[in-house]
């Protein structure tokens, strides 16, 4: 596939990841978010992270699958719209929820294990974020470099058991998503020792 199709698929791809918060910010700014504001963009921006994680796990299975190298193109631009939601989550929290009152912020860390859970899933992410770069490949070379993003498939753990925990009750979304984290790591623990067995 020519290198303008590809691009110009590569800019619909971040326009459309980029449609959830542009329509969150005006929903914000036209006073569109119902009752509690804080709560509807926590739930939001914290959704909208945990569907651009499954996306980019996906990635590679359906690449294997179908045959359809081009994916690979896209994973990570999907990653990093992860770790964009991932902050807009974390900003609403340290923002909104404790005014950028650091104490009060790391008191709730500790106390609310839901939030610890939490907050250790984006401080895997950082990690990825930074090194997601052509020049930090180089740099760390690719073999660290590919065991490094390994933590990828440890941080769905972590945002599972903050969604389970915060939620209590309706416990379905969080499951649902468990099982599809469970099915994708299966797969890659799968695929990885039988064509080490060929």
């Amino acid at each position: 596939m020519a290198q303008k199709t590809i691009s110009l698929l590569k800019g619909i791809v971040f326009i459309v990841c980029l449609i959830p918060a542009v329509l969150l910010f005006y929903n914000a700014f036209t006073d569109n978010l119902g009752a509690n504001p804080v709560e509807e963009i926590t739930l939001e921006t914290g959704t909208w992270a945990l569907r651009f994680l499954v996306l980019t796990l996906v990635i590679t299975p359906l690449r294997k699958i179908s045959g359809w190298q081009l994916l690979i193109r896209f994973r990570r631009m999907l990653g990093l719209y992860v770790f964009f939601y991932a902050c807009l989550h974390f900003l609403t929290f340290i923002w909104f929820d404790h005014f950028f009152e650091l104490d009060e912020m790391i008191k709730d860390v500790v106390k609310r294990p839901f939030i610890t859970m939490g907050f250790t899933a984006f401080v895997l992410l950082i990690p990825l974020a930074v090194t997601s770069t052509n020049k930090m490949i180089k740099r760390l070379g690719g073999k660290r470099w590919q065991q490094l993003h390994r933590l990828i498939y440890i941080v769905p753990v972590f945002v599972v058991v903050h969604y389970l925990w915060k939620v209590k009750a309706d416990i379905q979304a969080p499951v649902i998503y468990g099982v599809i984290f469970a099915i994708l790591i299966f797969y890659r623990v799968w695929y990885r020792y039988s064509t080490r067995l060929k």
